[in-house]
């Protein structure tokens, strides 16, 4: 078969030039693209350790899990991890939001006063965490987050307040809700 541009070798020439050209346009365009990612994700809260900044901005809430209505422990360390460091060594990282314990106590800091979101503390959980939370296999339709016992409208977006009460109830894709509503014996 004959290639459109392949065939008379002046063409072939201006062809494989245009190519060349457009190959090193496009690692140009990517390059640049990855090292103003990267500097811009340098400010940004959620994707930096914050071992080595000065973190004035402190708050704490609380937060209860329900999972399919059935209690879920919120495990301790999260935000707490190992990332890749510019010597391709392995370094303790601890991110802006985190737990100590597994009491459902989450703490925020940061540099400065920032909105974090209670999303974010799942995001955090999801992406920096072994095992992450699975919040891709929940229905947010079914699902909703309570703000010191009632229920927010920004569901995941509602923000991190000092001293706050968060209570978080997901139901899952492969929950059966037929189970709690007939009235078979167990097991059956």
């Amino acid at each position: 078969m004959r290639w459109p541009g392949l065939g008379d070798p002046r063409k072939r020439r201006k062809t494989i030039r245009f190519l060349i050209i457009l190959l090193i346009v496009g690692v140009i365009v990517g390059v640049s693209s990855s090292v103003l990612q990267g500097f811009i994700g340098q400010s940004d809260p959620l994707k930096v350790c914050i071992n080595n900044r000065d973190t004035p901005y402190k708050i704490s809430a609380t937060l209860e899990l329900y999972v399919d209505g059935n209690k879920a422990t919120i495990p301790a360390n999260i935000g707490f991890g190992e990332k890749e460091s510019d010597d391709l060594l392995k370094s303790d990282c601890q991110r802006s939001l985190y737990t100590l314990t597994a009491d459902g106590t989450i703490y925020a800091e940061w540099e400065e006063e920032y909105p974090f979101e209670i999303g974010h503390f799942f995001w955090i959980w999801t992406n920096y965490h072994e095992g992450g939370f699975p919040k891709k296999d929940m229905l947010d339709e079914k699902s909703r987050i309570l703000v010191n016992g009632v229920e927010s409208p920004f569901y995941v977006n509602a923000p991190i307040v000092q001293g706050y009460h968060y209570k978080a109830e997901f139901t899952t894709k492969e929950y059966d809700e037929s189970k709690d509503a007939d009235f078979l014996p167990p097991d059956l």
